[in-house]
């Protein structure tokens, strides 16, 4: 299989999702994935959405004037869609080391530095942030000033895309060949574990032996 278009096609998907997404342009809003769930496509959909909405989630909570329980109930949900990006990031890297499990490495192949899903899950946040900077030069309330620099960032962060899709293509495509491997490691959070937080795993014991007394 040849990879010379694949981060276009994902980059499309990703367009796609925050496109979707801001049809509403709520944190409430529930998703549509338009992909069926056997599907790969259905991965990168949901992988963009939920960054798309940790982008705002996060917008809300930097509010100066916000209510602090507000504040908690926010973290608490930036908490579970970090640990529902992470799951989705190894799920498209079980993709690929299925995709890629009848390649023989060549002897000189080395490992990546990161996974092809870690590379596509920084490609996603690319598109937030062209879609969000963008959005920054339309501002009719803004300086020039701030339209100029806006759109000096806005050409900075397409040509990051355009290097970084190239290198993951590059990445595909050594892997296909066999002049790289793969290689995934889980990021074994830690702190949203109720067994490796201590936190957490002392608070449960309190209650227990406060059940017990």
């Amino acid at each position: 299989m040849e990879y010379a278009i694949f981060s276009e096609q994902v980059n499309t998907i990703y367009r796609q999702a925050v496109k979707d997404y801001h049809l509403y342009d709520s944190i409430d809003t529930l998703i549509r994935n338009p992909f069926s769930a056997d599907k790969t496509e259905h991965l990168f959909y949901l992988k963009c959405w939920i960054d798309t909405v940790q982008w705002h989630v996060e917008d809300e909570i930097r509010n100066p004037d916000i209510n602090p329980r507000d504040a908690l109930t926010l973290k608490r949900r930036i908490d579970a869609l970090n640990q529902e990006r992470t799951n989705t990031v190894e799920l498209i890297d079980d993709h690929f080391l299925k995709r890629f499990k009848d390649v023989e490495p060549k002897p000189f192949a080395r490992v990546n530095t990161e996974s092809p899903a870690w590379a596509l899950d920084r490609l996603s946040i690319l598109v937030l942030k062209i879609y969000h900077m963008d959005a920054e030069t339309n501002r009719r309330d803004a300086s020039a000033d701030h339209i100029a620099k806006c759109r000096n960032r806005l050409g900075i962060l397409r040509e990051q895309q355009k290097d970084l899709s190239c290198s993951i293509n590059e990445l595909l495509q050594d892997i296909a060949n066999g002049n790289k491997y793969m290689k995934t490691y889980r990021q074994m959070k830690m702190y949203n574990d109720a067994n490796l937080n201590p936190v957490l795993y002392k608070n449960n014991e309190h209650a227990k032996q406060s059940t017990h007394a």
